[in-house]
Parts: C-alpha cells; sequence; structure tokens
C-alpha cells in the first residue's frame, strides 16, 4: 500500500533557502564568498548578547524557563507593556506557525498579499485554510483596498508584511489607520513588522499605540534582524491578553531556547549597537541607491535591511553568474519577479564587491 500524504502538501512548495557560503565555496572552488541573500545583519550581534550566551553554555543540560520569565519582563519594561501581552517563538517564523493553529478552521480564509513572506500561505494551508492573494500594485506597494474588498464571513486572518518582504516597500499609518477601520471584528489581523528598527520615514505606523483601540490585532517582531540573532531564532508576538492566551495554548512547551532567551535580553540594554546597525545599513543602502541610479537601474524605495533591483535581466541567470563571482543574492524568480534580484544590504565593502561583480554582469550581455 502507498504512503498517502495530506492532500494540502501538494499546493506547497518547500521554502528555499539562501545558499550557505560553505556550499558555495565547496561546489564552486572559491576561497572569498559574500552572502547578501538571507537579509542577515552584517555586524553580527552585540557582545552583550556573545557574552549572555556564552554564560548558558554552562547548563546545557538545564531545559529552558517554558515563559520567557526574565526577557518577557524586560521586554515589557522596554515597550510599557503587561508581561502578559507578550509571546515568544523561535523566530517571528515559529509564531507564524502557531497562528493558524490558533485561529484557522478548514475552509476560512486568509488574505494575503503576493508578492510576500510565504510562510503566511504554508502556514494556512497546513491548518486547512484557504488563501486569497492579492496581486501588489503595479509599484509593487500593498493594495489595500483590494484586500478589504475580499473580506467576508469565512476571513479569518489577515497578513500584513510592513514593511514587505521581499519587495521592501511600506504603506503609511494612514494608509493603516483606514484599512483598520474596515475590517470587521471577527477578523484578525497579524501586523509582521519584522523590519520595524530599520524604517526611517515618519509616516510609519506606530502599531503598539492602536492595541487599546482594536482587539483583533497582532502585532509582530524579531531579534533576527537589526539584533543580529538570526541563528539563536526568536521573536514575539503583541497583542491582548486574551489573543495572547490562545496563543499559549497551540505552543510546544519549550519553544525557546535558553541561549535565545539570554541573548535577547542582553540586547535589549545594548542601544550602541542597534544604533549603529541602523545607521550602517541606512548609509550602505544610500551608496546602493546612488550606483543602481549611475546604471540606469530600477529599484525599489526599501524601508527594511535589503532592496529590490530591476537587472532587465533573468534573475536565474545574473544570480548565477554573481554566484560564480562568490556573491550569493536571492533570485526574484522565487517571488514572481523574473527580472529582479534582491539584495542584502551589508558591509560598505561587501557592497562595494556586489556593485563590481554586478556591473561585470550587467555590461557582459
Amino acid at each position: 500500500m502507498s504512503i498517502r500524504f495530506r492532500d494540502a502538501l501538494n499546493s506547497i512548495a518547500p521554502y528555499v533557502p539562501g545558499k550557505p557560503i560553505s556550499e558555495v565555496q565547496r561546489e564552486l572552488g572559491l576561497e572569498k564568498v559574500i552572502k547578501l541573500a538571507s537579509n542577515e545583519n552584517p555586524l553580527g550581534c552585540s557582545s552583550k548578547a556573545k557574552d549572555a550566551m556564552m554564560e548558558v553554555m554552562n547548563t546545557p543540560g538545564l531545559y529552558p524557563d517554558a515563559n520567557s520569565t526574565e526577557l518577557r519582563n524586560a521586554l515589557a519594561k522596554k515597550m510599557k507593556l503587561k508581561p502578559e501581552q507578550l509571546f515568544f517563538g523561535a523566530g517571528s517564523d515559529g509564531i507564524i506557525e502557531m497562528i493558524p493553529k490558533a485561529f484557522i478552521d478548514p475552509d476560512d480564509e486568509a488574505i494575503m498579499a503576493v508578492p510576500s513572506f510565504p510562510l503566511y500561505e504554508t502556514n494556512t494551508k497546513l491548518a486547512g485554510g484557504i488563501c486569497i492573494g492579492i496581486p501588489l500594485d503595479k509599484d509593487y506597494f500593498f493594495d489595500l483596498d483590494a484586500m478589504e474588498e475580499k473580506i467576508n464571513d469565512k476571513t479569518k486572518l489577515i497578513w500584513l508584511c510592513n514593511p514587505n518582504n521581499p519587495t521592501g516597500t511600506m504603506y503609511t499609518k494612514e494608509q493603516q489607520d483606514a484599512f483598520l477601520e474596515k475590517v470587521p471584528d471577527h477578523v484578525v489581523v497579524v501586523l509582521d513588522e519584522a523590519y520595524y528598527e530599520y524604517v526611517t520615514r515618519d509616516d510609519y505606523p506606530e502599531s503598539l499605540q492602536l492595541l487599546d483601540k482594536y482587539n483583533n490585532i497582532i502585532i509582530l517582531r524579531t531579534f533576527s534582524k537589526i539584533y543580529g540573532l538570526a541563528s539563536a531564532r526568536i521573536g514575539y508576538a503583541i497583542s491582548n491578553e486574551k489573543i495572547i492566551s490562545y496563543l499559549e495554548r497551540v505552543r510546544s512547551p519549550f519553544n525557546v531556547s535558553s541561549y535565545a532567551q539570554a541573548a535577547a535580553t542582553a540586547s535589549l540594554e545594548d542601544d550602541t549597537f542597534k544604533k549603529t546597525s541602523y545607521l550602517t545599513n541606512k548609509e550602505n543602502k544610500e551608496y546602493l541607491y546612488s550606483t543602481f541610479d549611475k546604471l540606469g537601474l530600477v529599484y525599489l524605495p526599501s524601508e527594511t535591511n535589503f532592496v529590490m533591483v530591476n537587472v532587465n535581466r533573468s534573475s536565474k541567470e545574473v544570480f548565477q553568474s554573481l554566484l560564480h563571482k562568490g556573491i550569493i543574492v536571492r533570485p526574484g524568480y522565487l517571488y514572481g519577479m523574473d527580472t529582479w534580484l534582491r539584495v542584502t544590504i551589508g558591509l560598505r565593502e561587501e557592497c562595494e564587491e556586489f556593485v563590481k561583480a554586478l556591473k561585470e554582469t550587467v555590461n557582459n550581455k
């Protein structure tokens, strides 16, 4: 008898991660490889976080604190929230996995932009839900009006990634306020703000201010990006106490490691590292913008630590060409943007190496 897998898996593609440096070195025989594919912080993490993780290394035989108590209290104090308004997961990815488990019954609908973070679709389908994809507008911004038009009695979730991954574009406070006013109380709106700390625009929404007004929003943030703890896997959700209590029911007991908890708690105390990461990203983003302008390449205005650029050629071909030059980027065909590349904003010397390789590729038509 042949094995029968779940029907939902037939419409789900495996997540394609960025190639690791060691694999590219081995495959292509390269000594130096620069990875600009996974939106990692090129500065690494705070030295305070490293010290905290080393301290935990002394007790590897102990289970982690299932309630993330120290981190919960520190973060609640810093954000002026109740500890009960916080929920922790193995990266915001881990929380995205749990949200449909808490809210989606078979045949419920979830609305999301296309392209956006692919795990919204994956986890909605795994919970038996139906995905309603709304294309970005012609300038690759969210079409919130079109999303609002798709809300009906079956709608349970709306996923909003702001700024959006993979495009880097954002919608404003005014746009978000107008949208939320039209969303019925029975629909949970997930505001994924993984890149919140990199935003430079003044009209970006401050979603925490909405918690007292709306009882149907979940805000997602992470320690993976500006805090540089991608390998530790820790993110958090912010909502009202009732929603958090239901998320707690679908959480496995020890889902966040002791190392992650310690590193995240220590990171909250290092504002200097956070500010340096922000300024480094801002300066090198402007360098990439100016370079793309000189090359006559269209790019999307980004409020993240990556830039989406149109290279006017097959992204598969350009990706492979850059790979052989020791530069790993994210090809746009994975998101239905066939001539675009998503490039993580690295250190200045890394950006310069990328630009050099890109010029050679683009000019070699």
